[in-house]
């Protein structure tokens, strides 16, 4: 197949049809337009679909799934179809975010293989949550996203041009063919949280650097509030999901095995803190993460054989 110098914009969307228009808004307006957008419309049940079909302006692929495949699912499945398609750059957006009009021209003039936009809110405050540092060798720390570029830096301007990163958001996130062919595609099998970082992990892992890009501005329309969702079906699966990262990727032993003393803490600790929910979260979550050491084989670079 040949492959196609253009860039193939990835959207997943899910009953959010409002933000929708914004986000479409922001890439019909940029200075350098995108060669394909791909919109996996995750069985929205609102407006979504009269949104995009409203846009004629704008070279719209649009998938409607019988199911909600989750963010993990409907990138999986957004990025083999640009992978299919023969496109040599792929960037995965959410619906909550609108890009400045140079956006994509900013990320395609970055020749390396993996970009990151830096994200801030509607005031013009950096949020970029991209990990700088995502320790998975020290066992103590609890939390092993111990540095992001919104915790190093004060603002945009303090930025570098570039600041190398080493776990991201599938927010403005660019990758080029050549690492999907070496590490395949994002794992379905998470559904929501934390098949990004698998991703880049994956990435890395492979010998491809990532590195968020200062000038790359999107603005997201939604806080982060995903924290004090652990007692709800949201907390599963960042529990379980966190779990399966440090199965899969823990550098030794007492890193692999964190996860079981997490769920020892939470569950010592639900009479003051999180509750029966948050305790039966966490034991569901390392139960389904003991399953999921391996990557999904629908995520392998041997998936995408037929595809080359």
């Amino acid at each position: 197949m040949s492959v196609a110098q253009g860039v193939a914009v990835v959207v997943v969307t899910y009953n959010r049809a409002d933000l929708l228009v914004g986000m479409l808004d922001g890439l019909a307006a940029q200075t350098r337009p995108a060669d394909a957008i791909i919109v996996i419309d995750n069985a929205s049940t609102d407006h979504t679909r009269k949104v995009l079909d409203a846009r004629t302006d704008l070279p719209l692929v649009i998938t409607t799934t019988e199911d909600n495949l989750g963010g993990a699912g409907g990138f999986h499945l957004g990025m083999l179809q640009a992978y299919e398609a023969g496109h040599d750059r792929i960037l995965l957006m959410d619906d909550d975010v609108v890009p400045a009009p140079d956006f994509l021209a900013v990320m395609t003039a970055h020749d390396g293989p993996c970009q990151m936009a830096v994200r801030e809110d509607r005031q013009g405050r950096l949020v970029e949550k991209a990990a700088i540092r995502f320790d998975l060798d020290n066992p103590l720390a609890i939390k092993p996203k111990t540095a992001s570029v919104d915790s190093t830096y004060a603002d945009r301007a303090s930025l570098p041009v570039e600041v190398p990163v080493e776990a991201v958001a599938f927010e403005g996130f660019m990758v080029r063919r050549e690492v999907i062919t070496a590490i395949g595609l994002p794992d379905p099998s998470f559904f929501i949280f934390y098949d990004d970082v698998d991703f880049a992990l994956r990435a890395q892992q492979a010998g491809f650097g990532i590195v968020c890009l200062r000038d790359a501005v999107l603005v997201r329309q939604l806080d982060f509030d995903q924290q004090h969702a652990l007692d709800t079906w949201k907390g599963f699966y960042m529990y379980r999901n966190l779990f399966v990262v440090h199965f899969r990727y823990g550098s030794n032993v007492l890193v692999r095995l964190k996860p079981w003393l997490i769920v020892l803490m939470v569950v010592l600790l639900s009479p003051l803190r999180g509750g029966r929910r948050e305790a039966a979260n966490v034991i569901k979550a390392i139960r389904s993460a003991r399953h999921m050491r391996a990557l999904s084989p629908a995520a392998s670079p041997a998936a995408l054989l037929r595809h080359r």
